[in-house]
């Protein structure tokens, strides 16, 4: 029996890519191990997004191959991003990887692992227009009651900073059929909160159908008994509809919480980003949907130092987040990605520069939520259960407004066992920066 080993960096759309690479493997009969140092064949699925997101793909491969000198690993193989990206640089540079596997050909692993324990090197890559299709078995490696949905792979926006498109093509939706087959998989495996990724999800069918139906998708989804959360991570600003809001408003299963990375909030930045929106734009996005979801929780994410950036420009910034109150927000110092316009752009700004201004803006955004948090104190909430500390003798729990990995999360002792994926009502009794406290009111199941 032939023993693999797998390691899956970088965001939630990859590790979807994993968990299905998994399930080929195991449906070839290989057998799927624990640690590395158990294993014949150790495959790696890496990223290659941003700087620091390449360099710990190449450590990670790297720290494999070191099991290859031991002798306990006859095969190395890369996946993913980097390898799509730099597959030259890979057989030039690193003889230790046997195989290399593109973005749009993770299907192809089990007959790269065959050939590679042949002793041949095996390298699989396809088109970038390319997606597999009618893979909806996984092997879940993350928390069972939480599973990401990909509804789409690549993007068309081609924003001036970006390699994605490089790396995973032109926008490509999935079929719906597909989807819910998947998703009911997935409740069947006990997910209770679905969370729908993609480059872009707000463009959900236009390839495929010939206009926007990330709404029907919702719909479709939320008949599944088993679902309790949608969560939607992704939304281009310019692509939210009035349609999708009030999808998200009526459907009882769709989380009030959109993600919208708006990037920036300067017309010029916004311009020279490649971005479709400008502040006034955004802002008017942005009341629209607290007009129509009053209880919406807004999360973005913002770059901060980007080519030509002033500091008026960063204070416009700084001032935004204080004047839109999001209620989650994240911050990247802008990463130069070659083969990306923005990386030959004038202007490129000291890291000490990029990385003050990021902290600048999270201190702005951490007043606003720590005062949001404190006036959460009193209420009472309704929280998924993710898990048990035994060391802090404390639950942990999300509500509709926090993403697992992301966002905060609301700690609670309870003197009875609860298993992960319970509902439960709590009664917030304090707060403590981007978390929650509470009290255990009720389980619902």
């Amino acid at each position: 029996m032939i023993d693999i080993y797998f390691v899956s960096l970088g965001c939630d759309k990859n590790l979807v890519d994993s968990e299905k690479m998994l399930a080929i493997l195991d449906h070839a009969g290989y057998r799927l191990a624990q640690e590395p140092e158990h294993a014949d064949v150790i495959v790696v699925n890496t990223c290659a997004f941003i700087h620091d997101a390449k360099q710990e793909s190449i450590e990670t491969l790297l720290e494999m191959a070191e099991y290859k000198k031991k002798g306990t690993c006859r095969v190395l193989i890369a996946a993913g991003c980097l390898a799509e990206r730099y597959k030259d640089e890979i057989q030039k540079e690193m003889p230790e990887i046997d195989g290399i596997i593109g973005t749009t050909a993770y299907d192809t692993v089990a007959q790269v692992v065959e050939q590679t324990l042949t002793g041949l090197s095996a390298v699989s890559m396809r088109e970038l227009s390319y997606i597999p299709s009618g893979l909806t078995d996984r092997i879940r490696s993350g928390a069972g009651h939480v599973g990401y949905l990909k509804i789409g792979e690549g993007c068309s926006k081609n924003c001036s900073y970006c390699a994605i498109p490089s790396m995973r093509g032109r926008y490509r939706s999935v079929p719906m059929e597909e989807l819910i087959e998947e998703a009911v998989k997935l409740t069947a495996g006990g997910v209770k909160e679905l969370i729908l990724v993609a480059q872009e999800t707000t463009l959900y069918g236009v390839d495929l159908y010939g206009e926007k139906r990330l709404p029907e998708l919702l719909e479709q989804l939320a008949r599944i008994e088993a679902v309790r959360w949608i969560r939607i991570l992704y939304c281009y600003p310019e692509e939210i509809t009035e349609e999708l809001a009030e999808e998200i408003r009526k459907n009882k299963k769709v989380c009030h919480y959109l993600d919208l990375p708006i990037q920036h909030c300067n017309d010029e930045i916004l311009k020279k980003m490649g971005r479709r929106t400008n502040k006034k734009q955004l802002m008017e996005k942005i009341g629209m949907l607290r007009k129509r979801i009053p209880d919406i929780a807004l999360r973005t994410t913002l770059i901060s130092g980007f080519p030509g950036e002033t500091e008026e420009q960063h204070e416009e910034c700084v001032e935004f987040v204080k004047a839109m109150r999001f209620d989650r927000l994240g911050v990247f110092p802008y990463s130069p990605e070659e083969g990306t316009k923005a990386a030959g752009f004038e202007g490129q700004l000291e890291e000490e520069v990029k990385r003050q201004w990021a902290d600048e803006i999270m201190e702005t955004q951490q007043q606003v939520i720590f005062e949001a948090n404190e006036n959460m104190v009193g209420r009472r909430i309704t929280v998924l259960v993710d898990g048990y500390l035994p060391e802090e003798d404390v639950y942990v729990a999300r509500t509709y407004r926090d993403a697992p990995e992301i966002d905060g999360c609301v700690f609670f002792h309870s003197s009875a066992e609860i298993l992960s994926g319970t509902m439960a009502e709590l009664e917030v009794t304090d707060a403590s920066g981007y978390d929650l406290i509470g009290m255990l009111c009720s389980e619902e199941d």
